[in-house]
């Protein structure tokens, strides 16, 4: 299928903690692609990091780290909200967002002058831009770092992410992979993307440039409970509240289209409208979690089968065919992997198999040690 399609891309797909397929189609594996909102669970990892060690409160409002943010009636919203998309952010502003997405300064200071379409917490509304800039913005003021560097030092750097940048290094320029659009809209979009200046600015709703086998490390983590080998990176308990679903009806009010929300990812399973269907596969569980990015690169594991797959690809084109292909790959491979027994009846609790029976096999090499 991937061969078919024809675009530059990645996979691999975890099974249990080991390799079950590590491939690169036109790149080498170590190839960097600009993941569009596919990143976007790191910068959300971090806040949760953040409220983990006490620094704020995912209940509280953002301008209590952010007082300039409150303008134009958005007080009220809190950091949950933003996590949720559940802000009360509106489509309007989103072209606008976009021309300034290089540019941190004027990203933010039209973020804190943003309006709300509707009260927060009432109802999903993806905001692909502008909720980044609010999350990266609060770890800025929270850590009193660059976000780049805090992210870094918070979440990358022990989680073994040696391969994953937000704002992509100079140095690294000639490893990144060139998107590519097929249809003229995308096609500006793509030359837009591909300036060196844009691939090295730091943009956490959209910015992060990686390897599958970075992105496939990380879900290992998160299904380990947080474990990245004998490391703690993250608290279980934040693990299982940072993928809990939101509660909302799963129709959401910006895109248009069923997405099932936790507090920074989206959730699988099967879909409330006829016809509609997840990127994580019409056969994926609801307890699946991770993030697709503009229908071109997409994460996310599946607790109920201890399964990660990372598809990367440099094809940016037409929504809904897109992401009808991305089900397509991702329900291929779900249809080769049964959901394990529950939990409670295999005695312990769900966690990636590598940490309990030994070291991960196969082209990757030990992902945990990466």
């Amino acid at each position: 299928m991937i061969r078919t399609r024809g675009a530059v891309a990645q996979l691999v797909v975890l099974r249990r903690g080991r390799v079950a397929l590590d491939r690169s189609f036109g790149c080498r594996p170590d190839a960097l692609f600009w993941t569009f909102s596919a990143g976007k669970p790191v910068t959300a990892l971090t806040v949760h990091l953040l409220a983990e060690r006490g620094l704020l409160d995912l209940d509280a409002p953002v301008a209590d780290h952010w007082p300039e943010f409150a303008a134009n009636g958005k007080g009220a919203v809190t950091v949950r909200n933003v996590l949720e998309h559940r802000a009360g952010l509106g489509a309007a502003g989103i072209p606008g967002d976009a021309l300034v997405l290089a540019d941190r300064r004027r990203a933010t200071a039209r973020t804190a002058a943003a309006r709300l379409v509707r009260p927060p917490g009432t109802a999903a509304g993806y905001s692909p831009l502008a909720a980044g800039f609010v999350l990266g913005e609060l770890v800025r003021r929270v850590t009193g770092r660059p976000e780049r560097d805090a992210v870094r030092e918070l979440l990358l750097d022990p989680a073994g992410l040696h391969d994953t940048h937000l704002g992509l290094p100079g140095r690294l320029l000639p490893r990144a992979v060139p998107v590519h659009g097929s249809n003229p809209l995308a096609a500006v979009v793509s030359a837009w993307v591909n300036r060196p200046a844009v691939r090295r600015a730091v943009i956490p709703s959209a910015g992060l440039s990686t390897t599958a086998r970075d992105l496939a490390a990380l879900y290992r983590m998160l299904l380990a409970g947080g474990l990245r080998g004998r490391r703690r990176v993250l608290a279980a308990a934040t693990v299982a509240g940072a993928v809990a679903p939101s509660g909302d009806d799963g129709f959401d009010r910006v895109a248009r289209y069923p997405i099932r929300w936790s507090a920074g990812f989206q959730l699988g399973g099967p879909r409330a409208v006829p016809g509609t269907v997840s990127p994580m596969g019409a056969g994926s569980s609801p307890r699946a979690f991770g993030h697709n990015g503009s229908n071109c690169c997409i994460a996310w594991a599946d607790p109920d089968r201890d399964l990660v797959v990372v598809h990367l690809t440099d094809r940016i084109g037409s929504p809904l065919p897109d992401l009808r292909y991305h089900a397509a790959v991702a329900d291929r491979i779900l249809a080769s992997v049964p959901p394990d027994e529950p939990a409670d009846r295999r005695g312990r609790r769900l966690r990636t198999s590598g940490a309990e029976t030994g070291r991960p096999s196969g082209s990757m090499g030990d992902v945990e040690e990466r």
